[in-house]
């Protein structure tokens, strides 16, 4: 008979969430899928709410993302007040937005994806984790922990706290950098430079040993989405929208984000509390879209930056057209490092950086803002409508785990279908399925929202363990 076989929990992802594999009666996998099982209702519990209000709650959907949805969300603001910020103002969102980039890349790749392809799929539970990262290799495992340290550093020093800041609001920020602030922040930079090499030329060996992995987790074509700057760059926190297929080709470009209704569409799917966005002109589910490091370095055309060109061409290299192994999230996680701290570096000198013109102040001169921005996982929407008064009275949030929904579940799907044959799956082939997830990094705090009626599920089981009953809604 066919049976499902659950992973439960999803381990090393930022949320709580499953995997299902299902069975047919020869044993063999016939799908998978990935199961978001919290549930989170921000949009709903934010209506009613002043507009204003929002870049301080919507930090709090995640202690890893704050920065993300704060920059967001006072974009949006500024869609409502209908003004152009203070160039002071956009330049030091964006050198936070740079900050966070690279706290929540190396806590992806040093903490979470690293003790499996560094210690190996096989190695005990136990000691395949960070703590067994630091047992085998403890000079690493600390320059990991000090680079996200730095990206911290940047959104402290400039926020005030490494979590949950509640700094850029709608028409710019609260406080510009000082002088001992960008001091703390240029004494980073060497080191900073040093752990990313380091990182990169270990991946860089990682990709020679493991080549079928490469071909097995997560590739398949789709198409991928990001921000570019108006000359094909990579952007993480303005320009326009650029989708691409997987033959490299550009099938939509310079897309408004304040547009995205047209063109971004939302299934509903009866097994997950997270939602499947698709490109609308496609379909569902063919419209499947990738986003985040992967799909941004798919899109771009460069970075931007010196060395993390040079890595970029590099990575273009491992693609015909685009490059389509999710397992090649972490590489493109790392050049974003790269090309973060040299925009850091390059950006410090700006006097700009300190200047006090730091709000536009106006009132409700629209009833509905967007505000979209390049989390670390992907590009991030934030859209609020509200009433004369400024109060919301609608807020759809659109989140990088969820566009990569569908991806995810193919990529839990295709891995299976390699490594499980029958019932009895060693936990070594478990954990390359949970990995399939991790190279997505998905923070499922962010991304879990409802829509419609939220699905309800009552299990009576008796003594003996046995189900008695079960009640689904």
């Amino acid at each position: 008979m066919a049976k499902r076989i659950i992973i439960d929990p999803v381990t090393r992802i930022e949320g709580h969430a499953k995997i299902s594999i299902f069975l047919d009666d020869a044993g063999n996998v016939s799908d998978a899928e990935f199961h978001v099982v919290e549930f989170r209702g921000f949009e709903k519990f934010c209506e009613g709410r002043p507009y204003a209000e929002m870049p301080g709650i919507t930090p709090r959907i995640c202690g890893i993302c704050p920065v993300s949805h704060l920059l967001a969300s006072a974009k949006a603001g500024d869609a409502i007040m209908a003004v152009n910020i203070p160039p002071a103002a956009d330049k030091l969102r964006r050198l936070m937005n740079l900050g966070q980039m690279v706290q929540s890349h190396a806590l992806s790749f040093f903490h979470l994806s690293a003790p499996d392809f560094l210690l190996g799929w096989d190695a005990p539970p136990a000691k395949r984790n960070v703590f067994g990262l630091i047992a085998s290799n403890a000079d690493l495992a600390r320059a990991g922990i000090r680079l996200r340290q730095f990206g911290q550093e940047v959104i402290e020093i400039l926020g005030g706290k490494k979590i949950h800041p509640a700094w850029a609001v709608p028409g710019g920020v609260r406080s510009p950098l000082t002088e001992p602030g960008r001091a703390r922040i240029r004494a980073w930079l060497p080191e900073a430079y040093a752990t990313t090499k380091i990182a990169l030329d270990l991946f860089k060996k990682t990709l020679d040993s493991h080549k079928k992995e490469v071909q097995i987790f997560g590739n398949f074509p789709s198409l991928f989405m990001g921000l570019i700057d108006p000359e094909g760059n990579w952007e993480h926190h303005g320009g326009k929208l650029r989708f691409t297929d997987s033959s490299g080709s550009v099938i939509a470009d310079q897309l408004d984000p304040q547009k995205y209704l047209e063109f971004i569409g939302e299934a509903v799917q009866p097994n997950s509390y997270l939602k499947s966005p698709y490109y609308i002109p496609l379909g569902f589910p063919d419209g499947m879209y990738r986003v985040g490091p992967l799909a941004r370095l798919n899109v771009a055309e460069h970075m931007g930056t010196p060395k993390a060109d040079s890595e970029h061409k590099k990575f273009k290299k491992l693609g015909r057209g685009a490059v389509t192994s999710s397992f090649l999230y972490h590489y493109a996680r790392l050049i974003e490092i790269l090309a973060s701290i040299e925009r850091i570096e390059a950006g410090l000198d700006d006097p700009d950086l300190l200047s006090e013109e730091l709000r536009a102040d106006a009132g409700i001169n629209s009833l509905r803002g967007v505000g979209v921005s390049e989390a670390p996982r992907g590009t991030l929407f934030h859209d609020y409508t509200v009433d004369r008064d400024g109060l919301l009275k609608k807020v759809n949030l659109i989140v990088a785990t969820g566009q990569n929904n569908l991806a995810m579940n193919r990529t839990v799907a295709q891995i299976a279908r390699h490594y499980v044959r029958g019932e009895e799956i060693p936990e070594p082939m478990l954990n390359r399925i949970e990995h399939g997830i991790r190279c997505y990094d998905p923070c499922l705090s962010c991304s879990t929202h409802a829509v419609g009626q939220m699905p309800l599920q009552v299990r009576l089981i008796a003594p003996d363990g046995h189900l008695v009953k079960e009640i689904l809604r």
